[in-house]
């Protein structure tokens, strides 16, 4: 691809994260990656390189080792004209958030990483001129800790996400909860994926959007109050499930497609298109910790039909959904039983500060790496070794965790089906289709004090602001330890 000699205008604002901005090609189905800093705090080219190179090694060695050969797309480094670089940024500089201004797109450099556009269809070139629809789902952590380090009882029963839904509201993150809950996404039942697909759509927050062609067309921007409008995203894709338009219009056409959707969707997320040795690595059964989460609405909802036991059909062990949640279950000790080794580690370092490199904490990220993630054994021998292997397992899990899957799908004919083309069918089409996993950097090792924080403060909203509403003896406990202090004096 010779990107210099396109025109910056081919290019468009495309979204970003922390520590990169996207831009992507206005016909062709690639994406340019650009790594963002502070303001006056511009890295070298050197360290740019560097930075993204281990992006890309760590797709490539140990990513694609858990996931698979056609979910992971690790892309690969180019240099850019620098011209084009500074006017890319200008252009696309108004599209920006302004959330997101506080950091710079690299200019100096001209290093990107290219990668294929995950809103187009990967896997067969003779339908990229047909409409293609591309959902993007962030299913975030599929499992409630099962580590004997949980200190909360309440870790045991509720799952992350639910549990954080309320203090992100409180916050003001979003207006109101989602009755999604991660649990039921990964149960492998249908009743169960559909309800939480469904709740996705109904509160899409930043964890399920949906492209037209590349466009997004449903899903929300940063912070923003997400209304759900499923009558115009009814008109978006009518023509993919109903092209003959014999469908009347209406609450009921709207109700039908969006019901054609999750069943698309469901089928996706439990097909196997892809075989990796890491899928026959199963780290830690699935029984060992609750299957379902009891602040899930779908649970809530059997409870009160007189129901008090959830089917969970478990997920085929090729498919997306399944890998995933084998690599999130790398953190096998919780974060509060990780993060004493996470201190051994950081004493250790600080005695012997030229070990860093040794002990691989910035890479680089090498099949060497990925083969010392292999060992699952969680008895503490005392050393620094086994404290850094837990230590990088987690961060895996938390990468697994903070991970979107991208589904694409395109229209496809009846003569054009074989064996070779996965597809999924409808009661009036048949598509086509690909999975692909994204947003796979390894989350930074300096973030763990902040996991550990962030983890209290969830809890311990949660207990006291919704669990405690539901059980009075809870409540009068909080009140009576509100307006009780004890002070010790010196004698």
């Amino acid at each position: 691809m010779e990107v210099e000699k396109m025109d910056e205008n081919e290019w468009k604002y495309h979204g970003e994260g922390n520590q990169s901005l996207v831009v992507s090609h206005c016909q062709r189905c690639v994406v340019l990656r650009f790594l963002k800093s502070p303001p006056n705090q511009n890295k070298t080219s050197e360290e740019i390189l560097h930075h993204l190179q281990n992006i890309v090694d760590f797709g490539k060695h140990v990513m694609k080792q858990f996931f698979g050969e056609n979910y992971v797309h690790h892309g690969e480094i180019i240099q850019l004209p620098l011209d084009f670089v500074r006017q890319l940024c200008l252009k696309i500089q108004p599209e920006r958030p302004e959330s997101r201004c506080d950091k710079d797109m690299d200019t100096l450099s001209g290093y990107a990483v290219c990668l294929p556009n995950l809103t187009r269809l990967q896997t067969y070139r003779f339908v990229e001129h047909r409409p293609i629809l591309c959902i993007e789902i962030k299913p975030k952590c599929g499992f409630i800790p099962f580590s004997s380090h949980v200190s909360q009882e309440i870790k045991h029963k509720v799952c992350r996400y639910c549990m954080h839904q309320h203090l992100k509201v409180a916050n003001g993150k979003w207006k109101r909860p989602s009755k999604y809950c991660p649990l039921d996404l990964f149960s492998g039942n249908k009743q169960r994926m559909h309800f939480a697909l469904k709740s996705l759509l109904q509160e899409a927050q930043n964890n399920l959007k949906i492209f037209k062609n590349g466009e997004l067309i449903y899903g929300c921007k940063e912070d923003q109050d997400c209304v759900s409008d499923w009558n115009e995203l009814a008109r978006h894709l009518k023509p993919f499930f109903f092209p003959s338009n014999g469908l009347v219009s209406g609450p009921h056409c709207t109700r039908t497609i969006v019901k054609e959707l999750i069943h698309v969707i469901t089928m996706t997320l439990l097909s196997s298109t892809d075989a990796c040795r890491a899928g026959d690595m199963k780290t830690v059964p699935v029984s060992q910790g609750r299957s379902y989460c009891e602040a899930s609405a779908f649970n809530k909802e059997l409870v009160r039909n007189g129901k008090h036991k959830l089917e969970s059909s478990g997920l085929p062990r090729g498919c997306l959904l399944y890998k995933t949640l084998q690599a999130q279950m790398l953190d096998m000790l919780d974060i509060e039983g990780l993060y004493p080794l996470y201190s051994r580690v950081e004493q250790y370092l600080e005695e012997f500060p030229e070990e860093r490199s040794t002990l691989q904490i910035d890479g680089p990220y090498n099949e060497a790496f990925y083969e010392k993630l292999l060992d699952l054994s969680t008895e503490d021998d005392g050393t620094v070794a086994f404290a850094l292997t837990k230590v990088q397992q987690y961060r895996i899990a938390m990468t697994a965790k903070d991970c979107s899957i991208m589904i694409a799908l395109s229209p496809c004919l009846q003569d054009e089906c074989s064996e070779q083309r996965p597809v999924v069918l409808t009661s009036k089409s048949r598509f086509t289709f690909s999975v692909s996993v994204l947003d796979l950097d390894l989350k930074p090792y300096e973030s763990i004090p902040h996991q550990y924080k962030l983890d209290g403060k969830i809890v311990n909203y949660y207990l006291k602001n919704v669990q405690a509403k539901d059980d009075p003896v809870m409540s009068n406990l909080f009140k009576e330890n509100e307006d009780c202090t004890l002070v010790l004096h010196t004698v």
